[in-house]
C-alpha cells in the first residue's frame, strides 16, 4: 500500500524553520517536536535564510530611483547648463588681454586647453607675449622725443626727413609707429568739431585778473615724461604758483613693449 505524503502548509514551514534559525533547540528536537524529518527541517531552514537574503536584496532595489526619472532630470540640467553657458560667452569681454586674465593656470581640474574652450580664446593668444621694442628702435624713439621738444610741431614726414638728414635709415612709416607708440603728435589747429550753445553755463575763470602775492593761494598740478634706457617715467608735480615750491610729486614706471 503505498504511502500519502503528508503537505504542510506555508505557515508551519515558515514556524519550523524559523525555530530553527534560532537555534534554541537541536534539528533532532525541533523534528520530535512538529513530527517533521530533520532533512526537510534543514530545507526548510536553508530556504527561509536565502529568502531573507533576496528581500533585503529586493527592499534595496525598491529604494532606487526611477531610472527615466533620473535620466530626465539629467537632461534638464544639461539644458540648463547649455544655456547658462552660452549666456556667459555672449557676455565675455571682446578683448583677447581681458579673457586672458581670466585663465587659472593652477587650476587642477580644469585644464588650461579646456578654460580656453570654454572662454571661446585661442591657446596660442593665451601664451603670445608681445615683442619688445628693439634697443635700435629705443634709440630712435629717444632721438625723436628730443627733437619733439624742440620742434612739437613736426610731424611724422618733417621728423623723418629731419632723422634722415643725420644719417638714420628710417622711413615716414617708421617713424609715424614709433610716434604713435610715444603718445606724439604734431601740435596744429585743428577744425573747429564743437559749438557752443548759448543755453549752457560759462564758467568764469576763477584766477583771471587775480595778483598771486602769497603762498598757498594757488597750487597747479603737472604731468611730463622722462625718457630711460628703456622705456619712459612719468612725473607728475603739484606747484606752489608765488613760490614756485614743488608741494608734492610722484613718479611710474612706464615700460616700452
Amino acid at each position: 500500500m503505498a504511502r500519502i505524503r503528508k503537505k504542510h502548509s506555508p505557515a508551519f514551514k515558515a514556524q519550523v524553520a524559523l525555530e530553527a534559525a534560532k537555534q534554541a533547540k537541536t534539528i533532532a528536537e525541533l523534528a520530535k517536536q512538529f513530527q517533521v524529518h530533520p532533512v526537510q527541517i534543514s530545507q526548510w531552514k536553508k530556504q527561509l535564510l536565502d529568502g531573507m537574503e533576496s528581500l533585503f536584496q529586493n527592499g534595496s532595489a525598491a529604494r532606487q530611483p526611477d531610472p527615466e526619472k533620473v535620466q530626465a532630470e539629467l537632461y534638464e540640467q544639461l539644458g540648463r547648463l547649455q544655456m547658462e553657458l552660452a549666456w556667459v560667452k555672449k557676455n565675455l569681454p571682446r578683448e583677447v588681454e581681458s579673457r586672458r586674465v581670466l585663465i587659472e593656470s593652477s587650476n587642477s581640474q580644469l585644464s588650461i586647453r579646456r578654460q580656453c574652450e570654454l572662454l571661446g580664446l585661442n591657446r596660442s593668444s593665451f601664451y603670445y607675449e608681445p615683442a619688445k621694442e628693439t634697443i635700435e628702435n629705443l634709440r630712435l624713439m629717444r632721438r625723436i622725443d628730443e627733437q619733439y621738444l624742440k620742434t612739437p610741431f613736426f610731424g611724422s614726414r618733417r621728423m623723418a626727413i629731419v632723422l634722415a638728414e643725420e644719417g638714420e635709415e628710417v622711413n615716414r612709416k617708421r617713424v609715424k609707429r614709433l610716434m604713435g607708440l610715444m603718445g606724439l603728435e604734431a601740435i596744429h589747429p585743428g577744425p573747429r568739431t564743437t559749438m557752443n550753445n548759448p543755453d549752457h553755463k560759462v564758467y568764469p575763470h576763477l584766477l583771471r585778473g587775480v595778483a598771486i602775492e602769497r603762498r598757498d593761494q594757488v597750487w597747479s598740478s603737472d604731468i611730463t615724461y622722462i625718457p630711460m634706457h628703456q622705456g619712459f617715467m612719468y612725473l607728475t608735480a603739484v606747484i606752489d604758483w608765488y613760490s614756485r615750491y614743488v608741494l608734492s610729486w610722484i613718479v611710474a614706471v612706464h615700460g616700452v613693449g
